[in-house]
């Protein structure tokens, strides 16, 4: 789960400050663990200024805490700050960039050559998937695999992600995908023609970024004709 950490001060000396986090980040590059990192000013108090840092787990954040150089700096900060700074912390419940970037590296992962990676990265153990051209729909983590080993085997293939939409726990992705036809699919044998295809899927993400359900829609069909297979 990623945890945000707000620091919250008030200086007269904001330019030292962000000085000093510039220094920070110079002096802990290689060591220090935060992910984003984002400094700003009160419009109706100069002399109030927020800094959000964002870490991959509240674990990490902790070690980062330990770093002599963290340490150092943060002495330096209550230094220029006109009374003791506060901090917050914040376990992130929901985030829809987090959900955004897991749906698109579920696309670069299923479309990376040679052995198929672990999809666990982006996916729960209990992922149920919608797929309208399978009579049953698929559960686990097993039933992915074998899903994305069917398609991987058929074709040599791409995802050019078109379009992200989120809304609260869900993520629509338009995809565009381009494939070469190198292996049995469906009892259709190789023909090494070019194809596309194009579709969407809606995903559903617990807290922790890792997507719990999907529901598919793609053109199938169209794939289907452009291999010489006419459907009724």
């Amino acid at each position: 789960m990623t945890f945000v950490q707000i620091i919250d001060c008030k200086t007269s000396r904001v330019e030292d400050l962000n000085r000093l986090m510039d220094r920070w980040v110079e002096q802990t590059k290689g060591k220090r663990t935060a992910t984003h990192s984002i400094v700003g000013k009160d419009r109706s108090d100069a002399s109030h200024v927020v800094e959000i840092v964002e870490f991959p787990s509240y674990d990490v954040a902790m070690r980062n805490s330990q770093l002599p150089e963290t340490d150092r700096i943060f002495r330096e900060m209550v230094a220029l700050c006109d009374e003791m700074p506060t901090f917050t912390d914040l376990d992130v419940v929901r985030d829809e960039q987090m959900y955004k970037a897991a749906s698109r590296r579920f696309f670069e992962l299923i479309s990376t050559p040679g052995e198929l990676p672990p999809l666990d990265e982006v996916f729960a153990e209990g992922y149920h998937d919608h797929d309208p051209s399978n009579p049953s729909d698929a559960y686990g983590m097993d039933a992915l695999r074998r899903e994305a080993e069917m398609w991987r085997a058929a074709f040599d293939f791409t995802f050019t992600v078109e379009d992200q939409i989120a809304d609260g726990d869900r993520v629509c992705t338009r995809w565009t995908w381009n494939g070469t036809h190198v292996g049995d699919f469906m009892g259709i044998q190789p023909t090494g023609m070019e194809v596309t295809m194009t579709g969407m899927v809606v995903h559903r993400f617990r807290e922790d970024g890792k997507a719990v359900e999907g529901w598919w829609q793609y053109d199938l069909m169209g794939l289907m004709g452009q291999l010489g297979v006419e459907m009724a």
